[in-house]
Order: structure tokens, then sequence, then C-alpha cells
């Protein structure tokens, strides 16, 4: 065979190659193309989800469900889940209303997993990394094999915890630390001041308790049962009150006569409003995040001069604020938290698989009010 014939040739195989090649580029879609992944993914997943709100007990309130991949824009990452806590935000969300979704809602915004595919917009993450998460409620969450994710909501894993651990600490993580340096405005030149924690037993109560600890304050809990007591100690409560007990002579009896300089409180905040107004000092700062199931007077804070600020994890993303960048800015702060010590995952629970029956379990759980720390489930 001449040389000129074994040139031709090659170029025909070239010229195949190469048409070859544009016509697949032509079949994959733009999505397709926006995103960098670790291997090829399924086309569809599994899901926990509802078409109705219903309560708890009704075998229909979640359901199993096959459901396909969620797209990805070019700002997010797709993180396959190895685990989803549960909140009492999942909860109310998914109390009984007139509702009826077209597409099934899933819920959970609150998770650890390993980031399988990423937008071309997205720089903090790459294919293969441990990340814990929040979510966005406006949209579908993590009780399923894999979630979409705007880059902002994500944080890397801390190394030392397992993918359980990690799963339980975001959200409450993200909220505990907003109310104490965001809302209250704490720093290092409060050390010694007065921090009172409304439900210092609950999932944001344990951390918030952590921080304030951490930047040394005097921390006085609320709890009742000796479990709770016992774990709001494990957490850095140093002066635990009966809340189920007038709380006003009880910080008396432990030196408060003129009360507390900041209060956080992580329950309806009705039922203790006359208290709040009297505890707090002159010119003190009270957190609520928990929204009051009745009307409260607010005249007594201008007497005092009080400040009352809220908190809502999901403010920055909801609204699209300037500073929504911190959002992940804190993640990544108390990831690092997490591996210096500072900070311990208060995970008590773990159920197993993620299917609609352990779910709706977890669900019971948390509406009975009788859950201390976290509950997370893993594996599918």
């Amino acid at each position: 065979m001449s040389f000129k014939v074994i040139m031709n040739s090659i170029k025909v195989i070239c010229l195949f190659i190469t048409l070859k090649l544009c016509f697949c580029h032509c079949h994959i879609s733009p999505q397709e193309r926006n995103i960098t992944m670790t291997k090829i993914l399924p086309k569809t997943m599994k899901a926990v989800g509802l078409y109705k709100y219903l309560p708890i007990s009704d075998v229909n309130s979640l359901i199993d469900l096959e459901v396909s991949l969620p797209n990805i824009k070019s700002n997010e990452v797709l993180v396959e889940v190895k685990a989803t806590a549960v909140n009492p935000i999942d909860t109310k969300i998914r109390a009984p209303k007139s509702n009826i979704e077209t597409f099934p809602r899933i819920l959970g915004w609150d998770g650890a997993g390993i980031v399988v595919a990423k937008g071309n917009n997205t720089k903090k993450f790459k294919v293969g990394d441990e990340v814990f998460f929040t979510g966005d409620l406006s949209k579908n969450g993590s009780n399923a094999e894999y979630v979409a994710l705007d880059e902002i909501l994500v944080g890397p894993k801390p190394k030392i915890l397992s993918f359980e651990q990690a799963a339980a600490m975001p959200l409450t993580s993200v909220t505990a630390y907003e109310s104490l340096y965001d809302r209250l405005l704490l720093s290092e030149k409060d050390r010694g001041k007065s921090l009172l924690i409304i439900n210092s037993g609950g999932g944001v109560g344990s951390v918030a308790s952590q921080l304030a600890s951490h930047l040394k304050l005097k921390v006085i809990g609320t709890a009742s049962r000796p479990e709770t007591v016992e774990f709001s100690q494990k957490n850095g409560v140093q002066i635990v009150l009966n809340h189920t007990k007038d709380l006003i002579p009880q910080l008396e009896a432990n030196g408060f006569e003129k009360g507390v300089d900041y209060i956080l409180v992580n329950y309806d905040p009705y039922p203790y409003w006359d208290v709040l107004m009297k505890a707090i000092k002159p010119q003190g700062k009270i957190c609520l995040i928990v929204d009051s199931s009745g009307l409260v007077d607010l005249r007594p804070l201008k007497d005092k001069s009080v400040t009352l600020v809220s908190e809502m994890m999901g403010t920055r993303i909801k609204y699209d604020t300037e500073d929504k960048s911190r959002h992940q800015e804190i993640l990544s702060t108390v990831s690092k938290m997490f591996e210096d010590g500072i900070l311990k995952s208060t995970l008590t629970k773990t159920l197993s698989p993620i299917n609609a029956a352990t779910l709706r379990e977890a669900h019971k759980l948390i509406e009975e009010k009788h859950m201390i720390g976290k509950l997370v489930l893993t594996g599918f």
C-alpha cells in the first residue's frame, strides 16, 4: 500500500471521528455541557415527598417516590445525599393544610454528602468534595438521593465528623451563629455578660450555648427534664432553670436580681413575654427565633430601651440580600470550629434507611417534642 493511500485513509478516519464527536456534542443538552460530573449519573432517584399536607399519622403524609434527578444551574452543585436531618421546620411545612401539589414536594433542608456535579460558575467546591449544607425552603430538599443547591448554601464538611454527625449541624449552627453574632452582635468584648437561653436543650439552644461559652459569657439555660438539664450542661450551660416554674425567682436566687444582658428565645415567646420583660436588663437585647402564638405588649421595651431582634436563617437567601455570601462564610466558619474542637455535634438519634416510613417516624418524634438534640436519617 502506497504512502499516499495510507495518508488518505488516516484523513478519512479522522474526519469520521470529528463528525462523530460533533454529532454527539449536538445531542448533549445545554444543561449537560454546563456542568462537570464525577461519574455517569442515573436519570432518576429515590426520594420521599408529599402531594397532600396531612397529619403524620396518615400513611400518605410522606410517600416513597421515584423522581427525575434535579437539573443544576451554573451556580449550583449537585450533592449525593449521605445523611439528612429532620427539624421542626419540616413538620411545620408538612402540617395539614388544603394545598395540593401538582409535583411532589420534597422536604429536608439540612444534610451532608458528596459533590457529584457542579455548574461552571461555581468556585468553592470541586467534584468529590465532602460537604454539609442547609437548603432553600422555596425548593425541594434533601430527603432524596441527590439535591441541587446554590453553592452559597454549602460548606466544607468538618473532617472530624461523620456524615451523620455533620448532617445534624448546618441549620442549627447557622441559626445560632446568626442569632448571637449578627442579631445580638455579641463578640469577645462581651466576656462576662449574661445570656439567658430559653429552651437550651433544643437544637439551636445547644449550639448557641456552645458558642456563648466560647465567648466566655455567663450562660443560663432553661430545661425541665433530667435528661435535658444534663444535655444543656454538657453543651456549656452553667446555670439551668426549670421553665415549668417562674423564672424570675430562680434568676434572683442565682444572683441575677438586676436581670440579664441578653436573652435568646428558642420557643414560642407568648407564654414567656411578661417574664422576658422583667428578666432583661435596661438597654439589653432579646432575640426571637420562633413566631409568637399571640399578640404581645411591646410597650415595656421602650421603658427599658430594650432592643428586640428576630432571626430567620433563610432571610439572606429568600430576599437575595447584598450580604447573602455571609451564609456560606458562616458555614465555613462553623466547620472550622468543629475541627478545632470549639463546637461538637449535637446528634443524639440516627434512623435508617431514608424512606417514607422512617421519615414519618422521625416527624412524629419531632412533633411529640420529646427529642433532645438532633435527629438524622442515613442510607437509602
